[in-house]
């Protein structure tokens, strides 16, 4: 029978130190939106279970879609060749959305699993969501499963990554630099990578400047709103514009952008507050649960040239326009857009 696995926030850490230890265990659950980190790991346990030239017999990637318990249980028990364990691998099988004789099966499973097997449930296209409804195996995914969640690094482990791939392509990049990219490009492992990739190659100089990132670099969407609302607040219309138009051509939706736009607006309105009020960047940080002040910098930045008053008329617009683009039918919501913009850009709306 499988020994007992915990599933709480600590599952990460433990498989660290399963794997450091060579003592990993036999079922797993991988979920959560860092697969850059969640392929490495993937990567290492092969490395550690299944002996080169023998992954035909000892490493099993298996497909959700059709997948049967059946199947699936056919794939753990089958003994390893020339090795003490096999590996079986299973992307985007919803565990909770299994009819009940499917659920059955692999509760059997779980509760007689191999040892000689170690089994990972991969969550890629779908999310994980537990179902408490199914009493029996949501008691057997908690016994005999370590759950694993792969979720944004911290800003200092972000920041410490991104200093190791510049200096592995012969560059060197200051903290600053590295927050400006982390805002321009996320602070996704498997987005980041083609950027310092595309920067590495353009820089001239050693040290990463700020410049060079803007040169090459893909921003966000949501980098781009912020764009566009600081643009805004400048009174920089054909700049706003500008950015506008190049979102529309990537087919965004206008509804969405509007949206983004009014966050960004109502952050701003923070900022302004704050700046009224004595607060400082880490309330700020605080108010939107932002994981860096280099954010709340900028905001506080660019609330300095509006005022309060103007803010609030900002938001208030944002509203009143999302509202028409959603319940009138007709609306040109890319025009209707464009021309809010120009009216936020006046010095008086």
């Amino acid at each position: 029978m499988a020994e007992r696995k915990k599933t709480d926030s600590s599952g990460y850490q433990k498989l660290r130190s399963d794997l450091a230890a060579g003592t990993l265990g036999t079922v797993y659950i991988f979920y959560g939106e860092e697969s850059y980190l969640r392929e490495h790991y993937l990567s290492e346990m092969r490395k550690q279970l299944v002996p080169e030239g023998f992954e035909e017999f000892n490493y099993h990637r298996l497909e959700g879609k059709g997948l049967t318990a059946q199947a699936l249980t056919d794939a753990a028990e089958a003994m390893p060749m020339m090795a003490l364990r096999t590996m079986v691998q299973v992307t985007d099988w919803d565990l909770f959305k299994l009819n009940e004789e499917q659920r059955n099966g692999l509760i059997a499973l779980l509760e007689d699993f191999p040892e000689y097997c170690c089994l990972v449930f991969v969550y890629d296209q779908i999310a994980y969501k537990p179902n408490k409804t199914y009493k029996k195996l949501n008691a057997a995914v908690e016994k005999y499963i370590q759950a694993v969640q792969f979720k944004e690094q911290s800003q200092n482990e972000i920041l410490k990554w991104i200093s190791k791939r510049f200096k592995a392509a012969g560059h060197t990049i200051d903290v600053p630099a590295a927050e400006h990219l982390i805002f321009t490009c996320g602070s996704l492992m498997n987005g980041l990578i083609p950027e310092i990739g595309k920067i590495s190659a353009y820089a001239k100089g050693e040290r990463i400047t700020k410049a060079d990132i803007d040169a090459v670099a893909a921003p966000v969407l949501e980098a781009q709103v912020f764009e566009m609302t600081r643009a805004v607040s400048k009174g920089d219309f054909d700049r706003a514009a500008e950015v506008l138009g190049s979102l529309l051509k990537l087919q965004e939706e206008p509804f969405l952008l509007l949206s983004l736009m009014g966050t960004e607006l109502r952050k701003l309105q923070s900022a302004r507050i704050a700046l009224d009020t004595g607060r400082d960047r880490f309330w700020l940080m605080e108010q939107w649960n932002m994981r860096s002040d280099y954010g709340a910098k900028l905001l506080l930045e660019n609330a300095r040239r509006v005022t309060r008053p103007w803010c609030a008329r900002a938001v208030r617009r944002c509203y009143e326009e999302d509202l028409r683009i959603k319940s009138v039918s007709g609306v040109d919501g890319a025009g209707e857009l464009k021309l809010l913009l120009m009216e936020l850009a006046q010095p008086d709306i």
